[in-house]
């Protein structure tokens, strides 16, 4: 195969969703996708130097009247303390290691008023913590990390912003936890481009977003966990694309949360979250993901699925053996493939996904399902065992796509064209979405020390993780 002289980094960064393009494919193929955004990136697991807890404190008002003037007078280890406010601010933070922790969740609020863009940026600033604080009514996003080794959102609730809630990309080692998200047209929460990610969300809830949680190109110790992902156009959806660096999507693993209710027609969607509409977790083009002990209900269409994702004028082919093994610091260099040997449309399978331990129940269409366009009845390697469910597509999925002795032989796999067959009601104003109760606040906001986010994600046991109950 013959290649371009330049490399994926230069072509691809600062490279945004052709969402135009991508629907039109999807609609041709019957598809559903997920969404994502840009930035550039780093990679790694250890903590940057200078990073510890100094001591010094800066107070909001009484230090300095603004947040973004505490962040700009703050030196790495500093610890930003906001007192209740209503605060119209685009916050950016450029300095490592700092903590921004409101001393009450649900009265620390920045209001972008919907004229300004983002409420908190971490641009490039290794090791940065956000807490305790809220962040509403933003033209873009409500927190949002790019290019950083090191993050740690917590305690934090995002509400009518016009993208998305609370988002890592590009970046590693992080975690986001105990917080909430609701009322973004595209997704809730977002982690993207980055292998291995060594991230995570836990103990969080997504609600009238677009999508629940959407993750272009990331994976790789990356565990989405304990979560409740409810009321949303669709739940759980990460995706494969060359539009973003480090495809494939792959080694996600999705334990232990309450997906159900995600067939909601008045929450704000851009268009792929409306074609995604009526799907729990649905996985389009991932690799090597574990969806393991959910509890999903309720849903127009499927409650967990694997399909494939054809991408329109794909910018490099699909990475095979030892590139997919490589990390995105190293992978991002590779040069591209020669566009005349591109295909028009790129397929990306779903492929050697497991489905295990799963409850699903209440699915339109099929509980458990898996589809492809290969034309053929191959799994790609993908499984099914030990869950729990009615109705799946193709028939006896356990069987046919066993994890153990699969028998490989079917006529019916997912219907792709009826997954998508229904007209979808136009996206809500995410500017109206419902105001959310107050959430849980922070133990000891006020006098804990600042708690630069080193050595995240924490380390979780996936198998101490149970099937949760229906609430």
């Amino acid at each position: 195969m013959t290649i371009e002289s330049k490399t994926r980094q230069g072509i691809l960064m600062n490279t945004t969703r052709a969402r135009g393009a991508i629907i039109a494919v999807v609609l041709t193929f019957a598809m559903v996708l997920a969404a994502c955004s840009s930035g550039s990136s780093s990679s790694g697991s250890s903590a940057e130097p200078g990073t510890k807890a100094s001591g010094h404190t800066i107070a909001v008002p009484s230090d300095q009247p603004t947040i973004q003037g505490a962040v700009d007078a703050a030196a790495p280890g500093d610890l930003v303390l906001v007192s209740p406010g209503v605060y119209n601010e685009s916050v950016n933070i450029t300095t490592a290691g700092l903590t921004l922790r409101g001393t009450d969740r649900n009265t620390v609020i920045l209001d972008g008023e919907f004229k300004l863009e983002n409420g908190v940026r971490v641009l490039g600033a290794d090791n940065v913590t956000v807490q305790n604080m809220t962040a509403r009514n933003y033209t873009n996003n409500a927190f949002f990390w790019t290019g950083v080794r090191g993050y740690h959102g917590s305690y934090l609730t995002s509400y009518r912003t016009g993208n998305y809630g609370i988002y890592a990309f590009d970046s590693v080692d992080g975690q986001f936890d105990h917080s909430f998200a609701s009322g973004s047209p595209d997704a809730g929460f977002y982690i993207g481009e980055c292998f291995p990610c060594n991230a995570a969300i836990v103990d969080s809830i997504a609600e009238y977003n677009g999508l629940g949680y959407s993750g272009t190109n990331s994976g790789g110790n990356l565990v989405i966990a304990r979560n409740e992902f409810r009321f949303n156009r669709a739940g759980v959806v990460p995706n494969s694309g060359s539009y973003e660096l480090c495809y494939p999507e792959r080694e996600t693993t999705v334990v232990g949360n309450l997906v159900h209710d995600n067939s909601q027609a008045d929450t704000p969607a851009i268009d792929v979250a409306k074609l995604a509409m009526g799907n729990g977790i649905i996985i389009p083009g991932g690799y090597n993901n574990l969806v393991m002990r959910n509890q999903v209900w309720n849903h127009e269409r499927v409650g967990i699925a694997l399909v494939p994702f054809p991408e329109d004028g794909p910018k490099d082919d699909i990475p095979t053996g030892d590139e997919l093994k490589m990390p995105c610091s190293e992978a991002r260099n590779l040069p591209l493939a020669d566009k005349a040997s591109l295909p028009g449309t790129l397929l990306w399978d779903a492929i050697g996904n497991r489905v295990e331990g799963n409850t699903v129940s209440a699915s339109g269409i099929a509980d458990l399902a898996f589809g492809t366009l290969t034309g053929t009845d191959d799994s790609l390697g993908n499984c099914f065992t030990g869950n729990s469910f009615t109705t799946s597509a193709p028939a006896s999925i356990e069987t046919t796509m066993a994890c153990s002795n699969p028998s490989g032989a079917w006529s019916d796999k997912l219907d792709l064209v009826a997954l998508i067959a229904s007209a979808r009601p136009d996206s809500g104003d995410y500017k109206v979405q419902p105001v959310p109760p107050a959430q849980p606040n922070m133990p000891d906001a006020s006098t804990a020390p600042g708690q630069p986010a080193v050595n995240f994600p924490e380390k979780i046991n996936i198998d101490s993780i149970p099937l949760p109950a229906k609430p």
